[in-house]
């Protein structure tokens, strides 16, 4: 009984998924959703990478000053 009930537990779950998969796809309005949410993430992570890139350059000017400070 107990692999029966599995069975018709992912048959279940198969079809839900497949009916919100379809549903989410052929929706205009998640599909703006993730476009939307696809160029913000990307507006952040190229944000990043120019804080990153600026703050190493502000490492390599420290470190710069501190060596010619060190050796005065």
């Amino acid at each position: 009984m107990a692999g029966g009930g599995n069975f018709i537990n992912r048959v279940v779950s198969y079809v839900v998924n497949e009916l919100v998969v379809n549903g989410l796809a052929n929706s205009v309005t998640f599909q703006r959703f993730a476009v939307r949410t696809s160029k913000r993430i990307e507006t952040v992570q190229n944000l990043a990478a120019k804080k990153k890139q600026e703050l190493a350059e502000q490492v390599k000017d420290l470190s710069k000053n501190f060596e010619s400070d060190k050796y005065r």
